[in-house]
């Protein structure tokens, strides 16, 4: 969906041509132009309403493993890979979310040319650090969920043909063989497409996705398979106020999901870290054991738009999460930014609601460390079980 300045904006996930790396190779550059920040209902009010916060609670132990994705802060290899080392002694996941390189692969090019081209490298670098992967392939505009992927509308083509949806398929049957992602991703924000895109573009994403799960099994694929939805979709607050109506659909539609992925930006929704509710994430679950990660989010640090904000209300939300996280016996967390992006750097012109995410990192665009960064180390140096 658009954004409206005199609304809180619907969240598009940090998504698309503008900006998710998609080479660490000689075409390292071209490919961060493709770098995506992501980095952008079926249930009625079933579940309890939100429950006041029970006192702090101090523990000494997580149950969650911590990263980031690769995003650098401008579109460099040197600052790829400083970003890289830098954010690696304080994260055991590395995530790479992207759109599918539709053109390449529309256009002829087999997925094992692409993914070499662009990818194992960065694998075997990341590999390299201890880090394990997480995979998310995103099937439509995660700047716009109301759409289909860029690089499709481009060619006039989409994810309802099943022509598109094979190459999906191939695509991540190859990611699967030639990365050997710990986590694959197969639909990101499953919730704001069903609500934002048309019926027959949704039911092309649970097409896809179900196929695509169906054939890593078969491959003898053994990732943890999941799908994400937006947090704050589920809980009426993105965009305006609107009834919670929970995420029972997407339970339904993607039932080959062994993790639910949780999209977050709360400071869409509310105005302060406190404000969000102690049952935030739980009563999305409503009673589900599932394992949960929290797959991309953040709080930005700064003031945009009708948002305000700043850096120690950003440290105070990263404080704030870890109760939110205990409370799901969370399994993972990925801040999408470690570093904040230098809207300079990027190609213009930039999509309008892209500033409202770019300070979310726990750097500034020059590595240098937010307070938020001192309450992520605090976090990370807790013993995980």
């Amino acid at each position: 969906p658009s954004y409206e300045p005199a609304t809180r904006p619907t969240k598009p996930s940090m998504n698309t041509q503008y900006a998710r790396l998609g080479s660490y190779s000689s075409r390292v550059l071209a490919a961060l132009l493709l770098l995506t920040f992501a980095a952008c209902g079926g249930e009625s009010n079933l579940a309890s309403a939100p429950t006041p916060d029970p006192a702090p609670v101090v523990s000494l132990t997580r149950t969650w493993q911590m990263g980031f994705a690769f995003t650098p802060p401008r579109p460099t290899t040197t600052a790829v890979i400083q970003g890289i080392d830098r954010w690696s002694t304080r994260a055991e996941i590395a995530a790479i979310h992207e759109e599918l390189p539709w053109r390449d692969l529309l256009g002829g090019m087999s997925p094992d040319t692409i993914l070499d081209r662009d990818k194992v490298q960065l694998v075997s670098y990341m590999r390299g650090k201890g880090l394990r992967i997480f995979f998310m392939a995103d099937i439509t505009d995660g700047l716009s969920r109301a759409e289909e992927a860029p690089q499709l509308r481009a060619l006039g083509r989409s994810i309802m043909e099943p022509d598109v949806q094979a190459v999906y398929r191939s695509y991540v049957l190859a990611a699967a063989r030639k990365l050997n992602p710990d986590f694959i991703g197969l639909a990101a924000e499953t919730n704001l497409i069903r609500a934002a895109a048309s019926p027959a573009v949704y039911a092309a994403v649970v097409r896809a996705a179900n196929d695509a799960a169906a054939d890593l099994r078969a491959a003898g694929n053994s990732a943890t398979l999941l799908v994400s939805v937006q947090v704050e979709t589920g809980w009426g607050v993105l965009g305006g106020n609107s009834p919670y109506s929970g995420i029972e659909r997407d339970f339904i539609d993607f039932p080959f999901a062994q993790m639910l992925g949780l999209s977050s930006y709360p400071y869409l929704g509310y105005a302060q870290p406190e404000e969000i509710p102690a049952n935030y994430y739980t009563r999305l679950l409503n009673g589900r054991t599932i394992p949960v990660m929290v797959v991309e989010g953040g709080w930005t640090s700064a003031s945009v738009a009708n948002v305000r904000s700043s850096e120690t209300l950003q440290a105070r939300y990263v404080a704030r999460h870890d109760a939110l996280l205990r409370s799901v016996n969370a399994r993972g967390l990925i801040q999408m930014l470690f570093s904040d992006v230098d809207m300079t750097s990027l190609p213009q012109p930039v999509p309008v609601n892209l500033p409202l995410f770019v300070k979310i990192g726990l750097t500034d665009a020059d590595l240098n460390a937010k307070p938020a960064l001192a309450e992520w180390d605090a976090m990370f140096a807790k013993r995980l079980q």
